[in-house]
């Protein structure tokens, strides 16, 4: 684990510099696009030489980095503030969507496989591949869409926009997760509209990758069906749901678990249309409004984030699968 940790941080360092070269290489000008078209030349230079815009580019990215090592990103031409605080705002709402995102398809997600691979080529196994065909083959702005329609303003029992209702007023903040910053506070009227604002965006960045853990799940159970260990199980008169739950899915979940990672990390990234969507003040619906101004702190701070998030998801997923199979952790180990 600390072998992985050290590769960590020359990985984020290597990621640092390939996306600040990136960003500065990027057309248009910075400072011109923050102050506006019509700002004096002059206040545009001063501008510029704040930024450090006039200095060669290493000599950029040495400032950025003597400040990002500080915890300063700099100053967001976009918002313009810290960086660091404009992350701190809006990073919890972002994680706690793809955190509720990531039970959602994780749990329906092999639970769906499970009951594919147990009912095998019949009725229950055809629904589930068909969903997990619509499901992959069907982008989440677009679940996002008919979830709008049909659950905001049909049936009108679900809220369309934001992380709560305008009536209600925000908890302490502790954690920067309204629904465990409620509960803490006690507040449950809190807690019910906050979990009800969560279901729909959830819910549309879940559909996606749950349809493909399902079909991951079946595909890996329906092999290991075949293996000798559970041929000599059934001989033994072991009762089926016995070695599907206690035998067989321990070993089928690897792979799921491995990609359920990739998904988890990967939605931080792609939530951006979702919650454009439903209004949600995220950190990937930030990203995409300061790479359209060309706000290069912001831009760099981002993709960082992404990048750390995808690390530490690779971090876990490795302890996990070492935990559900044995044999992967020992040839770790005698690797050495």
């Amino acid at each position: 684990m600390l072998r992985r940790l050290a590769h960590s941080i020359f990985v984020l360092l290597g990621l640092s510099v390939l996306v600040f070269f990136i960003a500065r290489v990027m057309p248009g000008d910075p400072a011109r696009m923050s102050l506006g078209p019509r700002a004096p030349e002059t206040v545009v230079q001063k501008f510029r030489e704040e930024l450090h815009l006039d200095k060669p580019i290493y000599v950029q990215y040495y400032y950025w980095l003597k400040g990002a090592l500080q915890g300063d990103f700099g100053m967001s031409l976009f918002t313009k503030r810290d960086v660091a605080d404009d992350i701190r705002e809006f990073f919890p709402a972002t994680l706690e969507l793809i955190v509720f995102t990531g039970i959602i398809m994780s749990v329906f997600g092999i639970l769906l496989g499970v009951a594919s691979a147990r009912y095998a080529n019949r009725w229950p196994d055809n629904v589930v591949r068909v969903f997990s065909y619509l499901g992959i083959c069907t982008p989440a702005y677009v679940f996002g869409i008919l979830f709008l329609l049909l659950f905001g303003y049909i049936l009108n029992i679900l809220p369309t926009i934001g992380r709560i209702s305008p009536i209600l007023n925000y908890p302490r903040l502790v954690t920067g997760f309204l629904t465990i910053d409620s509960l803490l506070a006690g507040d449950f009227r809190v807690f019910w509209d906050a979990l009800k604002h969560l279901i729909m965006p959830g819910l549309a960045l879940a559909l996606g990758p749950m349809a493909q853990e399902a079909r991951i799940t079946r595909s890996s159970m329906t092999e290991n069906l075949q293996r000798d260990f559970i041929a000599l199980e059934r001989s033994q008169a072991i009762p089926e749901r016995r070695i599907m739950s206690r035998y067989l899915m321990r070993i089928s979940i690897i792979p799921t678990v491995s990609v359920l990672g990739l998904d988890f990390a990967s939605q931080l990234g792609w939530a951006f249309l979702v919650e454009l969507i439903f209004n949600w003040p995220g950190l990937s619906r930030y990203g995409i409004n300061v790479m359209l101004h060309k706000d290069l702190n912001a831009i760099v701070a981002v993709i960082m984030i992404i990048g750390l998030m995808f690390l530490v998801v690779n971090i876990i997923v490795d302890v996990i699968v070492g935990g559900l199979d044995p044999r992967i952790r020992l040839g770790a180990e005698r690797s050495k």
